[in-house]
């Protein structure tokens, strides 16, 4: 398994926005729109592989020069609950870091609540619909 930074528009990109269609958008009825996927050139790309295969990925969104927002995470439901998302998340918060962003947070659906809090985030909102579905405000601190 290995974990890497790709780039906007590369094939491993559309490797990518092929994985977060299936798990992420289809199952909800939606679709990338091309605006969508132009807003993401600036983002930080990961994704994890086996062997070629892309089997995981997110995307880091700079909000300001200290908090860096968590998006679009998602893992194929072949190696779900085998400590890949946990790796994903790790090499994020690493990158982040290294980065000098001081918070991470993201938007997790209430599905995925248990899996955060794991990993140290903490519940920082109400819930609220995005997607048609609930979420809530989800952070950490990012130990130096």
């Amino acid at each position: 398994m290995g974990l890497k930074q790709i780039d906007h528009g590369s094939a491993e990109y559309i490797q990518m926005v092929s994985l977060r269609n299936e798990i992420l958008r289809k199952p909800l009825g939606l679709d990338f729109s091309e605006e969508e996927l132009a807003n993401e050139k600036n983002d930080i790309l990961i994704a994890a592989f086996d062997d070629d295969e892309m089997v995981g990925c997110c995307m880091l969104c700079k909000i300001t020069d200290e908090r860096v927002k968590l998006r679009q995470m998602a893992v194929h439901e072949n190696v779900q609950g085998k400590g890949l998302g946990a790796a994903i998340l790790n090499f994020a918060e690493n990158i982040a870091r290294d980065k000098g962003y001081k918070t991470l947070f993201m938007h997790a659906r209430e599905s995925a609540v248990g899996f955060y809090e794991k990993l140290g985030y903490q519940i920082n909102s109400d819930v609220f619909k995005e997607v048609n579905i609930p979420h809530y405000v989800m952070e950490k601190t990012l130990e130096v």
